[in-house]
Formats: structure tokens, C-alpha cells, sequence
């Protein structure tokens, strides 16, 4: 019955509502109207009471709760189904426990990951209430040599929505960080299963330092978060319901078309490599060169230092600037 006070007062956002009204819509009675005001005031939600007017939700809680959240949301595939957890290992590994019963398009959310992960096993700072921890499960038929076009579609997702959404002028560190300030601010994880010529499910999973306000002494000079760059709190819901909607969008051209064209464009955009001179590493190897251009394919043309040009697949490699971390 809370939430679906809440969800009316969401929907009506600034407006009062009275609780001879809201009695009448819930079929309970207005002291059991009262009662749940009072619990949504306890856990952070300003919520004006006027005599004779009713309730007004004037300012939201930052704590993510999935009816208010779809009420931003309003997209036709990705999201429809939410699972979201107080406390979670990783959303990824709990993604790849459910990802066969589960829908195309669902997200699964954590409050906080206990066991965050990063590519090539790096583990990722995720606590509680701070940011953005979340996967999509993915069913699209195409090829699995396609399936890591979803980082880039991803990338280019989470980009632009911290641009509109956030106000922060985020660039994409091919293929899978998106930087801030020359400091990382989100990462991205791909992983997929299947057959050689199908994939069973993919999934993305996407970590955003959002709210952070400090880290862990062994990420404080690479890292950085939306809140410390813009000097303001972000609303956390706003971001994940534009993430996804940007998401569904390029996803839904990509398979209808089969053309990361539109995504690309995003990318290239707010390339944070595109003409710099980069380290590239690949395990224990180190090349230097310059970064030419990002092909259609969505793939990365360098330049070596001996002049050959080398065309670079994503998650082969790490890159890193002249000086450091992008």
C-alpha cells in the first residue's frame, strides 16, 4: 500500500491530494493513509501536509525504489522487469544465476555490491546508497561475434545521459570507462553465453561512482565521481531511468538495422582518445601509438611507433595516456 501511495504521489508530484481521495482510491481508511505518510517521511521523503488541501510530495528520498523508478522509466523492453537488493555480491553474477528464466531487458539493481567487478578481474568499489550498480540481461538474436557491440552501445548510453541528466561533461575512454575530469567515473562489463553461433543471454553490467564523496586509497588518484565534478547531489533514479531509455533506443536501431551508426556517432562525439597519442597494454606487452580513428565496426585504428597501423578489438586491451589514466 506504501508504494502505491507513493507511485500516486510521484504522479502527481507538486500537486496536493487529498486523503478522502486517496482513501477512496485505496479502499483503506484515512487514519491507514496517514500511517503510511508518516513511514515515507521517516525514510526521507518531504512530504507537505496541508489542512484542507491534503498531501504534497515536495522533495524524494535518493533511496532507488522501483515503482518510482519505472514511473520515469516508460520504455517497452528494457526495465520492464526490476529486481532490485539492498545488498548484493555483484549484479552481474546474480544476473548470470537468473539470466535463463529471465526476460530480455530485465535490470537488476544493488543498493551495493559486496564483491564488485571490473574487467580483467579488477575489483570495483560499490557502497552502499553511493551510485549506480546495475545490469541488463539481454536476449538478442545476433551473432555472438557481435555481442560485445553492447559495450559500445553502453558506453555511448551512459555518456549521454550523464551529460543530460547530470549536467557532467563525460568522455568515453574506449571501450568501457567513462572519464570525467581525466578521473573514471563508470565502467563497463560485458559477458556473454552461448553456443559458437548463438548466444543464450548477454549481460551488461554498469557501475557509476554518482554520490561518492571519498575512495579507497588504492583508486582516490584515478578515480572520481558526478557529485565531486558537478559540487552538487545527483539524483540517482533520474540517471538510471535515463540510461536505460538511451540504452533501449540505440540497442532497438542496432537490431533493427544492424548499424552502430547512431551509436558511433556518440562515441566519436565524446571520444576521449580520438587523436591522442595512448599506451596500449596488452598483458605483460606495452605499444605506444596514435589513435587514428574508431571504425564502423566500432573497432580502434592506431598508428604504432613504427608506423604501422593496427586496428584494436574491445576487451583485448587496456589503454592508458602518455602520463597516466585518461
Amino acid at each position: 500500500m506504501k508504494e502505491k501511495i507513493l507511485k500516486e504521489l510521484y504522479v502527481r508530484q507538486g500537486e496536493y491530494i487529498s486523503g478522502e481521495e486517496l482513501s477512496e482510491k485505496f479502499q483503506v481508511s484515512r487514519t491507514a493513509i496517514w500511517k503510511h505518510m508518516n513511514k515515507l517521511k521517516k525514510e526521507g521523503y518531504t512530504i507537505e501536509t496541508t489542512h484542507k488541501k491534503g498531501y504534497r510530495l515536495i522533495e524524494t528520498s535518493d533511496k532507488i525504489i522501483i515503482d518510482a523508478l519505472k514511473l520515469q522509466l516508460r520504455t517497452k523492453e528494457i526495465g520492464q522487469e526490476i529486481l532490485l537488493f539492498d545488498s548484493v555480491d555483484s549484479t552481474n553474477n546474480y544476473s548470470k544465476k537468473i539470466a535463463k528464466d529471465a526476460i530480455h531487458g530485465t535490470v537488476v539493481i544493488g543498493e551495493e555490491q559486496t564483491g564488485g567487478r571490473g574487467r580483467l578481474g579488477r575489483n570495483w568499489s560499490s557502497p552502499k546508497g553511493e551510485g549506480i550498480w546495475m545490469s541488463i540481461i539481454l536476449k538478442p538474436s545476433i551473432p555472438p561475434t557481435e555481442g560485445m557491440k553492447m559495450t559500445q552501445i553502453a558506453a555511448a548510453s551512459v555518456c549521454k545521459a550523464i551529460r543530460e541528466a547530470a549536467g557532467v561533461e563525460g568522455y568515453i575512454k574506449w571501450p568501457n570507462d567513462i572519464v570525467v575530469g581525466g578521473k573514471k567515473v563508470c565502467g563497463i562489463l560485458t559477458e556473454m553465453a552461448g553456443e559458437l553461433n548463438k548466444i543464450d543471454y548477454l549481460i551488461v553490467g554498469i557501475g557509476i561512482n554518482v554520490n561518492n564523496q571519498s575512495f579507497p586509497e588504492e583508486f582516490k588518484d584515478i578515480a572520481t565521481s558526478l557529485t565531486i565534478e558537478k559540487g552538487k547531489k545527483i539524483d540517482r533514479k533520474t540517471l538510471i531511468a535515463c540510461i536505460l531509455k538511451e540504452f533501449e533506443t540505440l540497442y532497438q536501431h542496432y537490431i533493427d538495422r544492424r548499424t552502430l551508426d547512431e551509436t558511433l556517432e556518440i562515441i566519436r562525439l565524446y571520444s576521449a582518445v580520438l587523436g591522442k597519442t595512448v599506451r596500449i597494454i596488452k598483458g605483460e606487452q606495452e605499444l605506444k601509438g596514435r589513435v587514428l580513428e574508431i571504425n564502423d565496426e566500432g573497432l580502434l585504428k592506431v598508428q604504432l611507433e613504427d608506423g604501422k597501423e593496427e586496428l584494436l578489438v574491445s576487451g583485448e586491451v587496456s589503454i592508458r595516456s602518455e602520463k597516466g589514466y585518461i
